[in-house]
C-alpha cells in the first residue's frame, strides 16, 4: 500500500506541466509567449524534451501556416531582444501586430468586428485585467481563482486595423 501511495505522488510530481520549472529564464519567457499558439500536445512534447537544444530544435520543427511561412521558434526569436522583452512584460503598443499582442496577453476575453474604420479589415480584442494590492496587474483568465484578490478591475480594447494595433483604449471596470 505504501508503494502505491509513493507511486501516485511520484507520478503527479512528474507531470509534464511541472517541467516548466526546469526551463531557463529565456526558455520560460519564450514558452509563455508562444503558449497561445500551442495545443496541449505541442506543450507536452516541448516540455518533455531534455535539453535547451532539443527544445529549440522542436520549436524550429513546428511550422506555422501564414504568409510567409514560419516556425514557432522564429515567431518569437525573430524579434530583437528589446521587443521580446516588451512582449514578456506585456507592454503592448500601437504598431504591434496581432501575433505580438497574443504573445503578450494571450487569447482575448472577447473579440468583435469593427466597421467604419479606414482599414479593409478591423477588429477589437477585449482583455480584462485585475490590479492587486501588491501592484501586480494580471490578465484575467476565465476560471481563474485570482479575481477575488483584485483591488481594481479594468479592461483594454485593442483596435486592430489589418492585424496591426491602431489604438488601445483603457476603460474602468469590466462591463461594456
Amino acid at each position: 500500500m505504501r508503494w502505491l501511495l509513493f507511486f501516485a505522488v511520484f507520478v503527479s510530481a512528474c507531470s509534464w506541466q511541472s517541467r516548466v520549472k526546469f526551463l531557463s529564464d529565456e526558455e520560460f519567457k519564450a514558452y509563455y509567449a508562444l503558449k497561445p499558439f500551442m495545443d496541449e500536445d505541442t506543450q507536452k512534447a516541448y516540455l518533455k524534451t531534455k535539453t535547451e537544444e532539443e527544445r529549440n530544435a522542436y520549436l524550429k520543427s513546428i511550422k506555422i501556416e501564414r504568409v510567409p511561412p514560419t516556425t514557432l521558434y522564429d515567431m518569437f526569436y525573430s524579434y530583437p531582444e528589446h521587443i521580446r522583452q516588451a512582449i514578456v512584460d506585456g507592454a503592448v503598443q500601437t504598431g504591434w501586430n496581432k501575433e505580438m499582442v497574443l504573445m503578450a496577453w494571450g487569447p482575448p476575453f472577447d473579440k468583435k468586428k469593427v466597421v467604419g474604420r479606414p482599414a479593409p479589415r478591423s477588429e477589437m480584442l477585449i482583455y480584462k485585467f485585475e490590479k492587486h494590492d501588491d501592484g501586480s496587474v494580471l490578465v484575467f483568465v476565465p476560471g481563474s481563482t485570482t479575481e477575488y484578490k483584485a483591488s481594481e478591475r479594468f479592461r483594454r480594447e485593442v483596435i486592430l486595423d489589418s492585424d496591426v494595433v491602431a489604438d488601445i483604449i483603457e476603460k474602468p471596470g469590466w462591463a461594456d
